[in-house]
């Protein structure tokens, strides 16, 4: 008799699409390999330095992640600034200009009309020569929605034919991937050049969505495509999660030029399993990726995001008054915003609604080009958007949210005093009102369309649009009120004392905390943002006070809420099992049931093998010594079952359906004219995970999370009694919250 299993075979220890991952199977496979290049390291000076590059395989990846998702940031930022100005206008001296730098290199512009210059033409100055009056407006108005709609156009075009894999966000994709399930695609190259140019369209098309969260997205490609260069994390699916989880580090530093907030990001929201060691990697990656986008330099001020401001101003005790109603406010929107987004998207995919995917991108792009162009603050890209709500007004600020009365009277120390509003003041709030409306109701429509979108910046416009016009209200309160209880003690007439971009920061931080349910990376993001320590204060309470009343309306965050609308296998880690059930209760069979489908270690032929594999559909096989006395030897999986018997079938003679298959150590001389046995010892899981029916619930729940496992085997005195699959243990969870536990699609 021949083991062929003493060469390893191509494809056993690999897993089907949308299955889960053996975490135990694969930290032991990844120790064993350790241990032999440590042991061989010893032999020669070959093997020693075998060694070394294993060790420092790893800091090479993410040295290589971080400068392949640095470099696509920023062409992604370059790209889509050129292609939003392209909606406007196109500049004379090269078409390749977007405006801000066909301005820049105009020899006829003025401080005061820096963004007019007479090399940039909107397309009225093109088509019909003139850029006043009302036939210019309308040619102007078309162009705008025209060129929304091509963008738009190509972008579910390009998701729909060559990568599906490549719309929405990504993040509750990745967070299932990274809890150990496999999507085979979603992380390939093909995804990640549709996903990269699709934003770029995306975003330039002027809907309501940012291209944070699909950077995400687009730098966790990048880190799984680079695995395959290196043995060590193309063959160990657990390894490669590590490097995804640095990935996503990269992926949000780079997004918001927040190093230390996309670590943070990927331990708190994303990441299922996070060593010490891939913390470290994390952050080097993270650093790696800045310090990428900082050389490319995307938007000319040596930042690494639209909107980085700087404030001056020491925020006041009192303050915290509005600070707390902005962290409420964003706490409702959130919940509302997850509630109606998830009735929308279910509406989407159990309606003929999901079938035409081109016309409902078309449509919600026509509605929202046609109701921007009139408003000037949803005209500009939400980025542009948000830093001008950020900005604090100085002397030399031309915009209509700076036009207040008294402007050049300054203080001692050179700081714009408190004033009272002006025309152009009262205009924008109008405006801003406006913006906040029709932004709070488009993202709903938005979020979840089969072309890229982020939530991240949506979510923060609406928030500082609601902050900036508190901050607005509470500096006319105290301009005009400063002799009240309130303010007296601490804002004298004259003085500068409500800063209305902080509110508009805090405001920002409250409505992406009540969406997502982050605080401590929401916190840090926002203050690598701002370059404002002194400012962690009013972010903590805007974000824990939103988190508290998300919370208190709906336990999920947005990412959570999409998982369980896709019904993807993913074990909230977070989440407490408070109820009495036991082991027996959930595993299968039941009572009533027929019994558990076990293979016998030395008495089924290869037939017996292969027709329960085409008569079911388990993922794997309890193996026992002899069906009466179902004392338990191991477990098999279907996938290596099946790869074994094909490949001896091929390598080994004489292999016939009638040939024994033996799962022991030795097996029994063969008769003569008998054909040869078929030893599969090789491929059986000799210590799987047991518990006894009695084991409570939350207990195994507890397992389940802790070690990342696949399936669970029941005993009673010993002998074998049934299974617990995640996918049973997900269902029960489902069921005890009173929620479909059929939504459970996948193990």
């Amino acid at each position: 008799m021949m083991d062929f299993l003493e060469e390893p075979i191509p494809g056993v220890g690999t897993y089907d699409d949308f299955n889960t991952i053996d975490w135990v199977r694969e930290k032991s496979r990844d120790r064993d390999r350790h241990r032999e290049i440590t042991n061989k390291s010893k032999e020669s000076t070959w093997a020693l330095i075998h060694s070394v590059s294993d060790a420092f395989s790893g800091w090479l990846l993410m040295l290589l992640i971080g400068l392949l998702s640095g470099s696509l940031a920023g062409l992604i930022d370059i790209s889509a600034h050129w292609m939003t100005d392209l909606k406007e206008g196109i500049c004379t001296l090269g078409i390749w200009f977007n405006h801000e730098h066909c301005c820049w290199n105009s020899n006829h512009v003025t401080f005061e009309n820096r963004d007019k210059c007479p090399e940039w033409n909107s397309w009225s100055q093109l088509i019909i020569s003139t850029n006043e009056g009302a036939f210019a407006y309308i040619v102007n108005y078309f162009m705008y929605v025209l060129w929304a709609l091509l963008f738009a156009f190509l972008a579910v075009s390009l998701v729909k034919v060559f990568a599906p894999y490549a719309c929405g966000s990504g993040i509750p994709e990745i967070k299932t991937i990274l809890s150990g399930f496999i999507i085979r695609g979603y992380l390939g190259k093909w995804t990640l050049m549709i996903k990269t140019i699709t934003l770029v369209l995306a975003v330039s098309s002027g809907l309501s969505l940012g291209k944070e969260g699909p950077l995400v997205h687009v730098a966790c490609c990048c880190g799984n495509i680079l695995c395959h260069c290196f043995n060590k994390y193309r063959k160990n699916e657990a390894k490669r999660r590590e490097v995804l989880s640095a990935a996503a580090a990269a992926g949000v530093s780079v997004a918001f030029g927040a190093p230390i907030g996309g670590v943070l990001f990927s331990l708190e929201e994303v990441s299922y399993y996070f060593p010490l060691k891939t913390l470290w990697r994390s952050f080097f990656a993270a650093l790696v990726a800045a310090f990428t986008l900082r050389s490319i330099n995307p938007f000319g001020n040596s930042r690494l995001v639209l909107f980085y401001v700087e404030f001056h101003t020491p925020w006041h005790l009192f303050e915290l008054v509005p600070f707390i109603l902005l962290g409420i406010f964003g706490g409702l929107w959130g919940a509302l915003f997850i509630r109606t987004n998830i009735a929308w998207c279910r509406k989407r995919k159990t309606t003929q609604l999901g079938k035409y995917p081109v016309v409902e991108v078309l449509v919600v792009t026509a509605i929202t080009a046609i109701l921007a162009f009139p408003n000037e603050y949803t005209r500009v890209s939400t980025s542009e958007l948000i830093s001008e709500l950020f900005n604090d007004c100085g002397l030399l600020d031309s915009s209509k949210l700076c036009d207040y009365e008294n402007r050049f009277n300054t203080s001692k120390a050179g700081e714009l005093p408190d004033r009272p509003a002006g025309v152009g003041v009262y205009s924008a709030m109008w405006q801003l009102a406006l913006t906040l409306i029709l932004k709070i109701v488009i993202t709903i429509f938005t979020f979840g369309m089969k072309i890229p979108s982020g939530l991240f910046i949506p979510s923060m416009a609406v928030g500082a649009i609601a902050g900036r016009l508190l901050g607005v209200g509470m500096e006319q309160l105290a301009y005009y009120h400063h002799d009240w209880a309130i303010f007296n003690s601490w804002c004298s007439q004259g003085a500068d004392c409500i800063t209305p971009g902080l509110y508009a920061m805090v405001g920002a931080a409250a409505c992406l905390g009540g969406v997502t349910r982050m605080t401590v990376s929401l916190v840090v993001i926002m203050f690598e943002l701002t370059g404002g320590l002194e400012y962690i204060v009013p972010l903590m309470a805007a974000a824990m006070t939103s988190k508290w009343v998300a919370d208190a309306l709906g336990r999920e965050g947005i990412y959570d809420a999409h998982i369980r609308l896709n019904g993807y296998p993913f074990l909230e880690a977070k989440e407490e099992f408070a109820h009495k059930t036991l082991a027996m209760d959930v595993m299968k069979p039941r009572r009533n049931d027929p019994l558990l489908t076990v293979l016998t270690q030395d008495s089924m032929t290869v037939e017996d093998v292969e027709t329960i594999i085409s008569e079911t559909t388990y993922s794997g096989f309890p193996v026992v010594v002899s069906r009466e006395s179902q004392r338990l030897v191991g477990f098999v999986l279907r996938r290596d079952l099946i790869i074994s018997i094909e490949n001896a079938r091929k390598k080994q003679d004489g292999v016939v359906s009638t040939s024994v298959i033996y799962f022991t150590e030795h097996s029994p001389p063969v008769p003569p004219y008998t054909p040869p046995t078929l030893k599969l010892r090789n491929i059986l899981d000799l210590s799987p995970f047991t518990v006894t029916d009695l084991t409570p619930m939350e207990i195994v729940v507890d397992i389940f999370r802790k070690l990342g496992l696949r399936q669970c085997l029941v005993t009673h005195n010993g002998r074998l009694l049934g299974i617990i699959t995640k996918k049973d243990v997900l269902k029960h969870i489902a069921q005890m919250a009173n929620q479909d536990p059929d939504s459970i699609l996948f193990n």
